[in-house]
């Protein structure tokens, strides 16, 4: 990650997601919770970010592109309920990233099927990069 505007940014797509199907789930606050300290950002300023205009950013980095749609998959699954338009919303969000639609669904599918809704990185990559080939 480059700098602390993306870091921002990225936060905010995850919280332009997590709202999507109408309202916040304690356990999706928890998870962006846990993102913005991986990422180096306080309660505080996490917390601004749901008063705020969405700063989207283009990911340039295909690691990262991928890396921030894992993110959002697990915080799709992470309220325990999967809604239509969240599913919907992710593979928009995973297109609009230039990612493989095909990949998507792979790793979509196995996290559904996943007990834990968690995939391997060496999974994750490898899907998307067979895609490559």
């Amino acid at each position: 990650m480059e700098n602390y505007e993306q870091k921002l940014a990225l936060l905010s797509d995850m919280i332009a997601f997590a709202i999507v199907d109408g309202e916040l789930h304690d356990r999706e606050y928890q998870f962006l919770s846990i993102v913005a300290v991986e990422l180096g950002i306080n309660k505080t300023e996490l917390n601004q970010l749901f008063h705020e205009e969405k700063r989207s950013e283009i990911i340039k980095s295909e690691f990262e592109r991928i890396q921030q749609f894992y993110r959002l998959a697990l915080l799709m699954h992470c309220d325990g309920i999967l809604h239509e338009r969240e599913q919907i919303k992710i593979h928009e969000i995973g297109i609009n990233m230039g990612l493989n639609p095909h990949a998507i669904k792979r790793v979509l599918k196995a996290m559904e099927k996943s007990p834990t809704k968690m995939i391997s990185p060496e999974f994750l990559l490898e899907v998307f990069h067979e895609q490559l080939n």
